[in-house]
């Protein structure tokens, strides 16, 4: 049978190139004996030390991949002191609720095994943020009870895409008007990513405004195109109630999104070495082999760098996601 010719898209090629560079030795990975997690720890330590030479207070908090925690992985493993040392915060999706279908309860072992790793954060003074996906008030207030006898502080949205200040509870739990001047100090957060719900970047500030969370965690950029200024986020940093509360950024290190200003229309057809192929679960987010300069020279280290774009409109930190990149190319 006549065999059909394929053609494989431009960046999925560039991904394969590593692969198809080690066929004909099943036993050999392309990247040799690269140390993925290790490639991710550094990279982090490089965003914390970085960052901290301007601010030394500077806030980061790794979400998800808490196996870097460990040397092997396990809760009970050799601690990777470096790593646990540089950050401030551990952030976990889907203790309680969301792992497997939102509203619904984390499955036993795998709740068990991510709260050992969240112990290792916590013993060596890592704050544990915890968001579960849940919209039943019973579910929600359970969340945030059970996240709390653990010493964690959490959120619990009852949207995934992170569009909304919850209607439920009707103040933030844990509400208070100290002055929070270190994550340490918080005692709740928000988590709010797409704006998009809001009419305008006023009324969005605004919504902000009015909370008295702790801490905020939202992105740098209003609608992924329109950055935050100095101005705007120093706006945010007083609670309703007057206390002093921190404003973190979040910020993708394992993923390349093409909605983002760094993002090059040429990169489609001709992508980087570093650019990998499209997260089949998020439309515009691509893998990366974040442990090369030309991307980790995006992230930091520049003053067109995402990392110094953020430090200079004033946020107190960053929430770095994709954090468990790793994964992918094991």
């Amino acid at each position: 049978m006549k065999s059909t010719p394929i053609f494989l898209p431009a960046v999925l090629c560039a991904a394969l190139l590593p692969t198809l560079a080690g066929c004909g030795d099943d036993d050999e990975s392309p990247y040799g004996d690269r140390d993925f997690r290790e490639d991710m720890r550094a990279f982090v330590i490089g965003i914390a030390d970085y960052a901290r030479q301007t601010d030394p207070d500077f806030v980061v908090i790794p979400q998800n991949g808490h196996d870097l925690m460990t040397l092997d992985g396990e809760p009970g493993g050799q601690v990777a002191s470096a790593y646990v040392d540089t950050i401030s915060g551990a952030g976990q999706e889907d203790l309680v609720y969301g792992y497997d279908e939102d509203n619904a309860a984390t499955p036993a072992d795998e709740r068990e095994r991510l709260e050992g790793l969240l112990d290792v954060a916590e013993a060596s003074g890592v704050e544990a943020l915890v968001t579960d996906y849940c919209w039943d008030e019973e579910l929600m207030d359970d969340s945030y009870a059970q996240n709390e006898s653990k010493g964690y502080i959490s959120f619990a949205a009852d949207d995934r895409d992170l569009r909304n200040i919850p209607e439920y509870p009707a103040q933030p739990y844990n509400m208070n008007a100290d002055d929070i001047e270190c994550l340490a100090d918080a005692r709740n957060f928000l988590y709010l990513l797409d704006p998009s719900d809001f009419g305008s970047k006023d009324d969005f500030l605004g919504a902000l405004q009015a909370t008295n969370y702790d801490a905020i965690i939202m992105d740098y950029f209003y609608e992924d195109t329109q950055a935050l200024s100095a101005d705007d986020v120093a706006s945010l940093k007083t609670k309703a109630n007057g206390g002093s509360r921190l404003v973190i950024s979040y910020m993708s290190i394992g993923e390349a999104e093409d909605y983002r200003y760094y993002w090059q229309e040429d990169w489609y057809s001709d992508p980087p070495l570093w650019l990998d192929e499209e997260n089949e679960e998020w439309e515009g987010n691509y893998k990366v082999r974040y442990w090369e300069a030309d991307w980790q020279a995006i992230i930091f280290g520049s003053a067109d760098s995402y990392l110094d774009r953020i430090i200079a409109s004033g946020f107190d930190g960053v929430y770095l996601d994709i954090i468990e990149a790793f994964e992918h190319f094991e």
